[in-house]
């Protein structure tokens, strides 16, 4: 089983470092854990722009194989329960392999919403995407607790 990570821009924060190093390390039991990064686009750039350039990076990355769901706003909401249910379905579907993709700030451009097979949101509040790793981390390990009846979900 294989957990990838693919998002725009860095964790360059140590607290958030050490937050998603500790997921990544419960995770091992269950999944290989792979994070891959693109750079975020600059500042300076409208929205349009950045999206395009992220896009273009993201799509450089994007494995064909596997189960790939985007982290979205307009994704569908899950409970921790109706979450591990679909871990074990898109493991299932994507032959061991899901791909997790996280935007940057302005979101997914459209060529890359075409390319998954899910949009899931974690949340309706907005968080940093760093931030959003770790809570996703967390809930993959949460999902794969619960899928095998392990104690830690209350």
């Amino acid at each position: 089983m294989q957990i990838e990570f693919l998002c725009v821009g860095k964790m360059r924060e140590s607290w958030l470092q050490a937050g998603f190093a500790e997921y990544q390390k419960r995770l091992s039991r269950f999944a290989t854990v792979v994070v891959t990064e693109v750079p975020d686009a600059p500042d300076n750039l409208s929205a349009a722009i950045a999206m395009k350039k992220e896009a273009a990076l993201l799509e450089k990355k994007l494995s064909k194989s596997g189960y790939k769901v985007a982290l979205d706003l307009q994704g569908k909401l899950y409970d921790s329960l109706e979450f591990a249910r679909k871990l074990d379905t898109w493991q299932l579907k994507g032959g061991g392999k899901i791909t997790f993709v996280i935007a940057g700030s302005n979101g997914f451009a459209p060529q890359i919403l075409g390319r998954m097979h899910e949009r899931v949101c974690l949340s309706p509040l907005t968080f940093p995407h760093q931030l959003t790793r770790i809570i996703l981390a967390e809930q993959i390990f949460r999902g794969f607790k619960i899928l095998r009846g392990e104690r830690y979900h209350k």
